[in-house]
């Protein structure tokens, strides 16, 4: 017997989502004789004229039944002969297209519903967008109501046609296509006689079989849930391990901190073990005191970092517009932190999959986004580390799910981004932020650096001098006293970039690497500015003295 599948079913309104599941369960004889007599009785007070209405089994909610579509996800378990099933039955209308995406972000295969006399529509786009970005890889498309189509082949392969399309538009690699009628049984669980052109699969023996290959993931990691402290004499650290294998003895590395430590002591449930392997709760003891907590990520073996900068492919769920700036709760991994989208890369018309540039986001849009996090967060690509790759953003307010999404890039590893070249020339580079934008969050009572500037500039360069936190003179001088090296900027363009021992003070305004105001107005004061720093080092008293924080720049309130 194959091992349990979890699939969800989506398409568009009225594709019968809810009655080739509800027929599944009817046909296999998998419901009680209970419930199938009240289906029976159901089914007569219904709009089918007495005949058997299998949505019945699956559309729970009073309103559902009424307007005759499914607004909540629907979850069935049952088993056959040969494999164990979970399925949620999901919404097709575009208003419940987050609950879609919820029952999406479980499942291992999508079966999406196309209606024969329709084919391939905006809606079938969608759900196959959003599938793919919930990381489901196994699609089987359901070409239904062949019975209205009068069991045409010729309407089959156009609409075969139709998903080649999709399948090139959107990648996916493993798909089958099958025709069928929900309402009528055609090839759900008995091969249809009504259409012999198909020698294929019915839909339930091919979801009897199919092999669901779960990608191996680099390394052991295991993301804290908690920290388990029964008495003074025991400290453990529980989660699940989310990929390959860790042993008493095993050498850990911690993130965010990257403190190595060993593992002195392995409990699956309450009881000891050697070993634990993926997919098991364990708690974890170490062989000395380290600072971790819920959100902490224990791994080997793996190139696993914290970084703080993202480049997120999301879906947005909110009644309101995503606002750039604004402050959200972000849930990635067991942590929770949180960051602001900083910038909106394009969005992406799911009827055509064209990138759309603005930075307005509305309810169920997909969208790249770029969110910076307000301290380092161990994160991977969606792709490498699952687990470590999706997130959701709350709304600070209402606490409801604003967006769910993968993490696509990564960008500023922790410890990399204080040493990136803002500047580079003939050798010379200096560091800054003198183009970073800033805001201030009144929840968590610091300053988040919303909008980063990942491009190092050169001689001939132009600079944006003017931003949302900062206004520079078109002409000024920047001086990188951490690495001793000047810049010249004329009109917004760089004109020399020179070890700071060769600068001349010529009048013009000058600022440091951070974008403050050097209180300098002669080669005198210059000097002795310079030679203050080298003999403190830049203490306190130097930058009460020497720097002026509010002349080009200010601080965003976040919103």
């Amino acid at each position: 017997m194959k091992g349990l599948l979890k699939f969800i079913t989506c398409g568009s309104v009225d594709d019968g989502k809810s009655t080739l599941i509800g027929h599944i369960l009817y046909d296999a004889k998998l419901i009680y004789a209970d419930q199938e007599k009240a289906l029976e009785l159901d089914s007569k007070v219904g709009s089918r004229e007495g005949e058997i209405d299998y949505s019945l089994l699956l559309d729970g909610l009073m309103a559902e039944r009424e307007q005759g579509i499914t607004i909540d996800v629907a979850y069935r378990y049952f088993t056959t002969d040969n494999r164990s099933f979970i399925v949620a039955d999901t919404p097709g209308h575009e208003e419940y297209t987050r609950n879609m995406a919820v029952g999406a972000s479980f499942a291992e295969l999508a079966v999406i519903l196309i209606d024969a006399s329709q084919g391939v529509l905006v809606q079938t786009r969608r759900h196959a967008r959003i599938c793919k970005l919930m990381g489901i890889r196994h699609f089987v498309f359901a070409v239904n109501k062949m019975d209205l189509a009068d069991y045409s082949q010729e309407r089959f392969g156009e609409i075969e046609g139709q998903i080649g399309k999709l399948k090139s538009e959107l990648h996916l690699h493993d798909i089958k296509v099958i025709p069928l009628s929900a309402t009528a049984g055609d090839n759900v669980t008995v091969h249809s006689e009504r259409m012999p052109w198909y020698r294929g699969e019915t839909l339930l023996e091919y979801l009897e079989r199919v092999e669901i290959k779960d990608d191996d993931e680099q390394g052991f990691y295991l993301p804290v849930q908690r920290v388990c402290r029964p008495n003074h004499t025991f400290r453990g650290f529980q989660g699940q391990v989310e990929s390959g294998k860790v042993s008493v003895g095993d050498e850990l590395t911690i993130l965010p901190g990257r403190e190595k430590v060993r593992v002195k002591e392995l409990l699956v449930g309450d009881r000891q073990s050697g070993s634990a392997e993926k997919g098991q709760p364990v708690t974890i003891c170490l062989d000395r005191e380290v600072d971790v907590s819920r959100g902490s990520v224990l791994v080997s073996g793996t190139d696993l970092a914290v970084y703080k900068r993202l480049t997120v492919s999301l879906l947005w769920m909110s009644d309101d517009e995503l606002k750039v700036g604004e402050e959200y709760l972000i849930k990635l991994g067991t942590k929770t932190i949180t960051g602001v989208v900083s910038e909106v890369k394009y969005s992406i018309d799911v009827n055509s999959g064209e990138k759309l540039r603005g930075q307005t986001v509305g309810k169920n849009v997909l969208a790249v986004v770029d969110i910076v996090t307000s301290e380092p967060v161990p994160a991977d690509k969606f792709e490498y580390h699952r687990t470590l790759g999706e997130l959701i953003l709350i709304d600070r307010v209402t606490n409801m799910t604003s967006a769910c999404g993968v993490v696509k890039e990564l960008h500023e590893k922790s410890g990399e981004f204080s040493n990136r070249a803002s500047f580079s020339f003939n050798g010379l580079e200096a560091r800054g932020d003198i183009f970073e934008e800033f805001c201030y969050s009144p929840e968590s009572f610091g300053v988040l650096k919303y909008r980063t500037v990942g491009r190092t500039y050169t001689v001939g360069d132009r600079i944006p001098v003017k931003g949302e936190s900062y206004h520079y003179p078109d002409s000024f001088d920047i001086i990188v006293l951490r690495d001793s090296v000047s810049v010249e900027i004329r009109d917004s363009i760089i004109t020399a970039i020179r070890p700071l021992d060769e600068y001349v003070y010529t009048g013009q305004p000058v600022v440091n690497g951070r974008g403050f105001e050097a209180l300098v107005d002669s080669a005198e004061s210059f000097s002795e500015f310079i030679g203050e720093y080298r003999k403190t080092d830049g203490s306190h008293k130097f930058f009460e003295k020497w720097l002026r924080f509010g002349t080009y720049r200010n601080i965003i309130f976040g919103k």
